[in-house]
């Protein structure tokens, strides 16, 4: 495929990779001048009407993930019953590689991986794009240090994914007890793939293996992974328990949103407390039989005597020492801790919140700042512990503070073509508005003419931006020239935007005035076209030579030469038999080009 070009616009430069669904190739944007990553699906998928338009619904969701990190996809489409999609280029390498290659991340690298994917991961979801196939190979670490997830949406539009050879061994090492059982998935799939990819940063290996997809699957619907700790002591308990909490057999028991993973990480990283696992009896469907109880065996008769009264008496003494201990240990003790409700607080102002936590002797920890569609700046936009939850005084109320909505420049699209234009805005996180089309005779058609609002201007994201599209000249007609004065066309043509090249032949038509015009009357052309006019010199006037003296022959072949018709006229009784001794039109008159000239020829008595 290299050097091949696909959508008149992407050359293929270089292969990249390939798998089961697509091979990706490094391409030249010949419209941007830029790299492009462009994945070919396989041949086969064009076949599935339902799959290609899946993949055409996903491919433009896809489209609209506007966000740090998330590649970008900026076109899609077919070519030869081959479709495609266009994306950004990268340098760098797959998580997958750098695990590979460098073995376990330290758990604050890991921590900061996991960070940025679930920032992309609780924008999808917000979007309601579950991605389905988290997994190292789909998470780039490019040059500049950045974390972009790719493949978003795509996995979707596949048919299943224990179907397709050659993606299902890459893929059932991350699948979800849910995808594995074939059943319905939602956001927490993604939670518990991400789980599984935290997991191999941490311990440098997948928690499952098996000697094939169908043997993994089965593992993670009914088999416990080992603690990441007893592979790498270096794990911290905090951070083992929000991978063990993710990689939860029940969905119920994961986290809930990537948010609510991504706050439980922050705090694993400052190194605070993590809520733990719910018992192990919740989470799988495995019921172990209970244990059967015998009841104790009678003491042989023997044994028995007056040692009951004994015994009686040592119990007594016992019980009356132990509730004065008792006693004085509780009186020893300090007072149980006070629990109080955890008020709700998102949305307040930042001040205010604290107000309402002090008044209930609670702190307020600041973990980050995001920007918000919905909380204005300096409020609250997310808490942990949740409202209603019980606490104790003095705890700690951790929160994410709002800083307002993100205000973007609109980038300038004037000038782009169509195509172009969107993605550019669709890319710097606007979306295309009204478009539409006027004829503008200095424009090329599918270019944009204007944009509104203007380029420059400070918008919230999602903003739309309508765009004014040229169709290029405005077509006229070309009118009837025909016996018009050379002037009289000029003027015509000049008034409909129309140029004039002018050219003169012979005609027996009046002299000056149009013979024949290309294009002709009634053709419809663009603006700025030039038509061709062909203007009347007159008839063509040829001079009579002089004949006389010369033979018939002689004379006729002159004529003929000269576009003359030849009438003979023989006389008989002239002296020189054969020869032309007079002519009609004399010599030297000026006679229109292809008249009839008569020669008198002496005839033999």
């Amino acid at each position: 495929m290299i050097r091949e070009v696909f959508g008149n616009r992407y050359q293929i430069v270089s292969k990249l990779g390939s798998g089961g669904m697509a091979e990706v190739y490094k391409a030249e944007d010949l419209t941007l001048n830029r790299p492009v990553a462009i994945k070919i699906l396989h041949r086969e998928f064009a076949d599935d009407e339902g799959f290609i338009n899946r993949f055409r619904r996903e491919a433009q969701a896809a489209a609209n993930l506007n966000h740090p990190n998330i590649v970008n996809i900026y076109d899609w489409g077919s070519e030869n019953s081959t479709y495609f999609i266009v994306m950004e280029y990268l340098k760098g390498r797959s998580l997958k590689e750098a695990i590979q290659e460098e073995g376990p991340f330290s758990p604050d690298r890991a921590i900061e991986v996991a960070k940025h994917v679930l920032s992309a991961l609780q924008f999808a979801h917000r979007n309601n794009i579950v991605h389905r196939d988290i997994k190292p190979h789909n998470i780039i670490l490019t040059a500049e240090g950045e974390v972009k997830v790719t493949d978003f949406g795509i996995a979707r539009s596949t048919s299943s994914t224990m179907t397709q050879t050659g993606t299902v061994l890459g893929t059932a090492h991350y699948l979800s007890p849910e995808q594995a059982q074939g059943r319905d998935i939602g956001i927490t799939s993604d939670i518990y793939s991400l789980g599984v990819v935290l997991y191999e940063m941490v311990t440098g290996r997948v928690p499952f293996e098996g000697e094939n997809p169908v043997a993994i699957a089965i593992k993670h619907v009914s088999d416990l992974p080992s603690a990441p700790s007893e592979i790498n002591p270096a794990v911290p308990a905090s951070l083992e328990s929000v991978i063990l909490r993710a990689m939860s057999k029940n969905a119920a028991n994961r986290y809930q949103s990537a948010l609510e993973m991504r706050d439980d990480l922050m705090r694993a990283a400052a190194g605070h407390t993590v809520a733990g696992l719910p018992p192990v009896e919740e989470e799988t469907d495995i019921i172990t039989p209970p244990r059967e109880v015998l009841p104790p065996e009678p003491e042989p008769r023997e044994h028995r005597g007056r040692w009951w009264l004994w015994s009686a008496l040592l119990l007594l003494s016992l019980l009356v020492a132990a509730r004065g201990g008792w006693a004085l240990y509780k009186a020893s003790m300090p007072p149980p801790p006070v629990k109080v409700l955890v008020p709700d607080i998102e949305g307040k102002p930042l001040d205010e919140a604290r107000e309402i936590l002090s008044a209930l002797k609670l702190k307020l920890e600041q973990v980050d700042t995001s920007y918000s569609d919905n909380i204005e700046a300096d409020c609250i936009i997310s808490q942990e512990p949740k409202a209603n939850a019980e606490i104790e005084e003095g705890g700690t109320i951790l929160v994410v503070v709002s800083k307002g909505k993100e205000l973007l420049s609109i980038p300038d699209v004037v000038g782009e073509m169509q195509v172009t234009a969107v993605a550019l805005l669709m890319r710097a996180g606007f979306e295309p508005g009204d478009i539409k089309e006027q004829y503008d005779d200095l424009i090329e058609p599918g270019r944009v003419i204007d944009q509104s609002p203007k380029p420059g201007t400070k918008s919230s994201k999602g903003t739309s931006v309508n765009l004014i599209i040229s169709k290029g000249y405005q077509p006229v007609q070309v009118p009837d020239l025909f016996g018009k004065k050379l002037e009289d066309a000029k003027t015509a043509l000049a008034g409909l935007g129309l140029e004039a090249a002018a050219s003169e032949e012979f005609s027996d038509q009046e002299k000056g005035k149009v013979i024949r015009q290309a294009p002709g009357a009634g053709v419809t052309v663009a603006k700025g076209t030039k038509v061709t006019v062909v203007v009347s010199k007159g008839p063509e006037l040829v001079t009579v030579p002089n004949l006389y003296g010369k033979t018939e022959d002689e004379a006729v072949e002159i004529l003929v030469e000269l576009g003359f018709l030849v009438d003979v006229d023989e006389v008989p009784g002239v002296p020189e038999a054969g020869k032309v001794y007079g002519q009609d039109p004399e010599a030297n008159a000026k006679v229109k080009k292809g008249s009839t000239v008569i020669i008198f020829v002496g005839k033999s008595p």
